[in-house]
């Protein structure tokens, strides 16, 4: 079995001056976000990061393994999003 591409994966939000929105940076494969503002962003990454992170990482290098004996041997993946320079954290 082929090992996941890392352990963790990272999103970063990066402004699209020209298109006056955000747009995503990831090594999620199948990850493309443009929002037009943080919270759109934050929400579409709580809603798809997990299930890319599975149906295009994780299920191709299963096999025959089963999810128990694949999450026996490796932690799930983790996700750090980072938010632009500057830009505050939602309270």
């Amino acid at each position: 079995m082929k090992p996941v591409s890392g352990s963790t994966f990272f999103i970063r939000a990066l402004w699209d001056d020209e298109a006056k929105v955000y747009v995503s940076e990831s090594d999620i494969k199948g990850l493309h976000i443009e929002a037009a503002t943080l919270e759109e962003f934050e929400s579409v990454i709580f809603e798809h990061a997990r299930e890319l992170i599975f149906d295009n990482h994780i299920k191709p290098n299963l096999g025959r393994q089963t999810l128990e004996s694949y999450f026996s041997e490796k932690l799930f993946p983790g996700i750090i999003w980072q938010r632009p320079d500057g830009a505050p954290a939602p309270v």
